[in-house]
């Protein structure tokens, strides 16, 4: 799934804070060094400016876990030798701390924590006779440390989480309104074809008809000659509208009966990958446009569901015709959905309520039943409503 780039602003908006946070830590190290005169004040200033070059590049190019472990060994190693030469390193332990908890796993990330201020309590006790203080300002830094790195350890995946289901949301808003739009085409494209055919071209053939009869009654020359081209007229336009109603019905319908649409619906369907079939049972007979049309959307629908939602591994479309009714029904064994959904207005099943409403203009009867394994969409146009529709 392609994510876009903005969705990850906000978590790198919060670890450059982060990176910046240490950097102000280890630049206080370096001001220490120059303004208390320090001994190896020199060195301290160079490893310290070191550190901060190092953490800058390991910012910008430390993308693999190798990477990852590389940067933070070479960050923990200058601030060793920064510890050895006596500079008060607490302030840089207390970074690493931090990256420490951010960018490793936690138990890793605890052990080094661990080691960290093993080291500290170290030097502390070698360096300072009173030394209790300095054991209990090096716990008391580490567990802070912890205590914020898992904070923001938190706050990133929040974030990363957030804007990921923002993106989503953007993203199905998106794809609904292009549904809606073309569902909204397809049906202006479908009752125009309708009226088209139950106005224009029924008004053709009609006229077509009468003139024939006409033709056949004795008139006189001029008569005839006028009845036989208006009839050739009328032939001429029916054809044009046949023309027009099928550049408006589904391409795939185009020169085609429809067990060959289907045929290629399906095809098409599977050539992402999942084995979609088509059953033709019963003998096939001439079905009104709108059904036809109606059938072919429906296929193109369920196969489109089946491909993007269901991770299926097969599919069934069977198209069955018997003396009183016309089925469709599409199988698949996929992990299913819970049909509740669709009579939930906030759920997103505009595909398969388009569907429903898509039958239930034409007179029929759709059905869907859903578990794990296996849903069945099931569709019937009863012979009466076909009637109707011629």
């Amino acid at each position: 799934m392609k994510i876009d780039r903005s969705v990850f602003q906000g978590v790198a908006r919060l670890r450059l804070g982060l990176h910046v946070l240490v950097a102000v830590l280890a630049l206080i190290v370096l001001l220490r060094a120059a303004l208390l005169s320090e001994p190896h004040a020199g060195w301290i200033s160079t490893l310290t400016v070191l550190f901060i070059g190092v953490q800058v590049i390991g910012v910008a190019a430390a993308r693999t876990r190798t990477a990852r472990w590389s940067w933070l060994a070479s960050l923990s190693a200058i601030w060793l030798v920064l510890a050895v030469l006596g500079a008060d390193a607490a302030y840089i332990s207390f970074g690493l701390i931090l990256l420490f908890m951010t960018e490793l796993l936690p138990a890793t990330a605890l052990v080094a924590v661990t080691a960290v201020t093993a080291v500290n309590i170290g030097i502390g006790v070698t360096r300072v006779p009173e030394w209790g203080g300095t054991v209990i300002g090096s716990l008391l830094g580490a567990v802070v440390g912890i205590v914020i790195g898992l904070g923001f350890r938190v706050l990133f995946d929040e974030t990363e989480r957030r804007q990921l289901l923002i993106e989503d949301l953007r993203r199905t808003r998106a794809e609904l309104a292009v549904q809606e739009r073309t569902a909204g085409e397809l049906a202006e494209r479908q009752r125009l074809a309708q009226e088209i055919h139950d106005t224009v071209a029924q008004g053709l053939s009609s006229i077509q008809m009468l003139l024939h009869a006409a033709e056949a009654e004795p008139l006189p020359p001029s008569a005839a000659t006028n009845v036989a081209m208006a009839r050739r007229t009328a032939a001429a336009g029916l054809a044009d509208t046949r023309r027009l109603i099928a550049a408006l019905a589904p391409a795939d319908l185009t020169g085609r009966s429809l067990a060959e649409a289907l045929r290629r619906v399906c095809g098409r369907a599977g050539s992402a990958g999942d084995d979609i079939r088509l059953i033709v049972d019963g003998t096939s007979y001439p079905l009104p446009m709108a059904v036809e049309s109606a059938l072919v959307r429906l296929v193109q629908g369920a196969t489109s569901n089946v491909v993007r939602h269901a991770a299926a591994n097969q599919a069934v479309v069977t198209l069955t015709y018997a003396d009183d009714v016309v089925c469709l029904d599409v199988v698949d064994d996929g992990r299913g959905f819970d049909v509740a959904v669709l009579d939930d207005p906030a759920a997103h099943g505009f595909g398969l309520n388009t569907m429903r409403a898509r039958v239930g203009q034409l007179g029929g009867d759709w059905s869907i039943e859903s578990a794990a394994g296996r849903t069945a969409m099931s569709v019937r146009f009863p012979l009466s409503a076909m009637a109707a529709d011629r």
